[in-house]
């Protein structure tokens, strides 16, 4: 119940965000990350996959998606969902390959196959190369329902999040997310127990990879663009060190490790100048330049003072004065 008391408040604070002062291009990007980060958690987190390559499906989905409806003449909703397939197929094939490893070893396979992805879109004429697709349109919803406006775009994005969220609960809490954890936890006993383990092991493959394109198709639809910068190896660390930070194999975990990474982006040269203001140090207006090594160093705090990430260790105290 408390559980569902803490999800509901978070809902109810998401809707009534834009009139609160929030910036609603600035939490719909959160959001966009926010369930990048709990794709990828669903793999890593519940079934115990390290992908160093999920940058792909998300530059995959947007590229897509970002065409469809450019040049396409796709309504908003078939852009995305365009884009949502192409990542899942993606995924289904980078699966078949990749599962037949383990360890450190499934990992490179993902990252040199990422890396492939990335001279593909470099080199794609529908993908412009360097500069990116620019001035992708909203356009209408279903043809009808106008997505110029920030604030109804907001609630379109939030409302797909919700439902990719509950479809996140409801595969960990299924009996298909116990084999996961099962397979996480010791992968021969569950083969010893009759199980498909490789078969579990890409059906969770391709749902994170579907679930991080959805995200990539929506980012490219509250932004704009698509940029190369989505499928380098850089954002694939980025989501790690998200999930990482929140808490992995927990929910709200990546939620919460989206949302700190994405505004300590967004605002560290904010935060800089007016640390520079109030103390009188002019290095503090640097800062806007040193976000990968602010992140870095936040990063290896974490590692050092929460192993668990910020929810895994709230939830670690918590629980014992539970019981």
């Amino acid at each position: 119940m408390q559980r569902k008391a803490l999800y509901g408040l978070l809902l109810i604070g998401l809707i009534v965000a834009p009139f609160a002062g929030a910036y609603p291009l600035f939490v719909m990007k959160v959001l966009c990350f926010a369930l990048f980060a709990a794709a990828f958690n669903l793999l890593i987190g519940y079934t115990g996959l390290l992908s160093f390559g999920h940058a792909m499906f998300l530059a995959s989905a947007g590229y897509t998606a970002g065409y469809a409806i450019q040049s396409l003449s796709f309504t908003p909703e078939l852009g995305v969902l365009a884009g949502t397939a192409v990542a899942t197929i993606l995924g289904l094939v980078v699966g078949i390959f990749a599962i037949r490893r383990q360890g450190i070893y499934f990992s490179m396979v993902t990252l040199a196959l990422a890396q492939m992805v990335y001279f593909v879109f470099l080199q794609a004429p529908f993908t412009h190369g360097e500069d990116g697709l620019q001035g992708v349109p909203r356009g209408k919803l279903f043809g009808v329902l106008s997505l110029d406006s920030d604030l109804t775009l907001y609630y379109v994005v939030l409302v797909v999040m919700v439902l990719a969220f509950m479809l996140i609960v409801r595969i960990v809490h299924s009996p298909f997310g116990q084999v996961l954890v099962a397979i996480k936890e010791n992968e021969p006993r569950a083969v010893s127990l009759g199980y498909d383990t490789d078969r579990f092991k890409l059906l969770a493959f391709v749902l994170s990879a579907g679930l991080a394109g959805l995200a990539g198709a929506l980012k490219v639809l509250v932004l704009g663009f698509e940029t190369l910068g989505d499928a380098y190896w850089t954002m694939s660390g980025l989501v790690i060190l998200m999930t990482l930070v929140g808490g992995m194999g927990t929910l709200f975990g990546p939620l919460l490790g989206a949302t700190l990474i994405v505004a300590l982006e967004d605002r560290l040269g904010d935060i800089g100048t007016a640390l520079a203001r109030g103390t009188g140090v002019e290095w503090f207006r640097s800062l806007g330049e040193s976000t990968t090594i602010v992140t870095g160093i936040i990063f290896i705090a974490c590692v050092l003072a929460f192993r668990r990430g910020i929810v895994g260790e709230i939830v670690a105290r918590v629980r014992p004065l539970r019981a």
